[in-house]
Formats: C-alpha cells, sequence, structure tokens
C-alpha cells in the first residue's frame, strides 16, 4: 500500500514538473516574441504596418522614413558588433596571459559551443522564413539586398579562438 503511494506520488510530481516546463516555456515564448519582431528591419516594418494600417499614400511616404533610418540603424549596428568584438579581443588577450593551459581549454570549447549555437540559431531561422532576407517584393516594391557580412579582423593571434566568427 505504501509502495503504491509513493508511485503515485512521484507521478503525480513528474506530471507537475512536465507542465510547469511547457508553461514556462509558453510564457518565454510570448514575451519574447514582440522583440523578436525588431531585430530585422523587414520584420519591423512588417509589425510597423500591420500596427498603424496605412494607407497606400501614407506608405509611399512611410517606406522613405522607414528605408532611410534602417540604413541609419544598420550602420550603427554594423559599427557597434565591430567594436563590441574589438573589445572582446582585447579583453581575451589581457586574460590569457592570466589564465592555465587547462583555463584556456575549458574558455576554447566554450567559444566553440557557443559559436556552434549560433550557427545551428542562424540556420533555423533562415530555415524559418526562406526568401524573405532582403527580399520585399510581397510589399509590393524591391529593396536593397542586405549588405555583405564584414571581413574578418586581420593581425589577431591565436588567443582570439575564432570570436570574429560569432555574427
Amino acid at each position: 500500500m505504501r509502495k503504491r503511494q509513493v508511485i503515485f506520488a512521484i507521478v503525480i510530481l513528474l506530471i507537475g514538473v512536465v507542465i510547469g516546463m511547457l508553461t514556462s516555456a509558453h510564457l518565454r515564448l510570448n514575451r519574447l516574441k514582440p522583440v523578436r519582431m525588431y531585430f530585422s528591419e523587414e520584420r519591423f516594418r512588417e509589425g510597423f504596418y500591420k500596427l498603424i494600417q496605412p494607407d497606400e499614400e501614407q506608405k509611399a511616404r512611410i517606406d522613405l522614413i522607414l528605408d532611410k533610418y534602417a540604413k541609419i540603424n544598420s550602420e550603427t549596428q554594423s559599427r557597434f558588433r565591430k567594436e563590441l568584438d574589438s573589445n572582446v579581443r582585447a579583453m581575451r588577450k589581457e586574460l590569457d596571459s592570466n589564465l592555465t593551459k587547462e583555463q584556456l581549454d575549458r574558455l576554447k570549447e566554450m567559444d566553440e559551443r557557443r559559436q556552434e549555437m549560433m550557427k545551428e540559431g542562424r540556420m533555423r531561422r533562415e530555415s524559418e522564413r526562406p526568401g524573405y532576407r532582403g527580399d520585399r517584393s510581397h510589399q509590393g516594391r524591391q529593396g536593397p539586398p542586405p549588405p555583405p557580412p564584414p571581413p574578418p579582423p586581420r593581425g589577431h593571434d591565436s588567443a582570439d579562438y575564432s570570436i570574429e566568427n560569432n555574427r
């Protein structure tokens, strides 16, 4: 009798854990959806139009404004990423001289795992919206193609562990 009660309690606990995990994932997904909406210029534009519902005349004027600021914001983001990469490389150069070989190996392994996760995330995002990047023909006009990725920095030493490939 006692054994049956323990098994019943464990099953109820497991059901509770599963329901809690599903609820948590659902809440996180819904909270992050508005943030994801504005990561790309295309998604921002789509969400913006859905929100304000402009007529065709307004849309033409708004497109010019959004194009202007999309370019400015893209350049700002590119400069930020380059500066951040430079700062991370400089920090690693200073840190690496104070770490043991084992610590350096663990950092290198962590960097490789992070790069793999980022690569998988990019591939997943691209497969979720095939042909969407840079293609605004669904809005009745053609947009400029996305800018090419910046070239990797030159003259870094082996302590950098390919941090610049995180894009």
